[in-house]
Order: structure tokens, then C-alpha cells, then sequence
């Protein structure tokens, strides 16, 4: 799985595979659980990538830190 680098202010990149986010911050790298590829999409489209994680993501989908 490759990250792809987006412009933001707090995140470096994100990746998606097997639906699973992954999504690499400024502090590390978390991995968000049931993720639809249409969600991940949105992401990548999506305005404000952090506003997007917080408000569309975070709440509804597990996640933990991968490093």
C-alpha cells in the first residue's frame, strides 16, 4: 500500500487499502477500520483533509497507532 502525500497542515499522506484508512499526521501514523473506498475518495477531494478526518472518519470508524 502507498501513501500519497496531500496538502495539509497536519497531515503528510494518506493510503487506503483493504478498507482500511491509513493516514500519517505530523506525530505518527493511525489506521482506521472500515473505511469504503468512496469514503477515502472523499478524503482525497475533500477541501480540509483534517476537517474531513475529524468530522467524518474519527467518530464513526475505529482506529489506532501504527508508529
Amino acid at each position: 500500500m502507498k501513501l500519497v502525500e496531500v496538502k495539509s497542515t497536519n497531515i503528510k499522506a494518506v493510503g487506503w487499502e483493504d478498507n482500511t484508512l491509513y493516514v500519517e499526521y505530523n506525530s505518527g501514523t493511525y489506521k482506521y477500520n472500515n473505511v469504503s473506498k468512496e469514503l477515502y475518495e472523499q478524503l482525497l477531494a475533500a477541501e480540509s483533509k483534517g476537517r474531513f478526518v475529524c468530522e467524518k472518519i474519527k467518530p464513526y470508524h475505529g482506529y489506532q497507532k501504527v508508529n
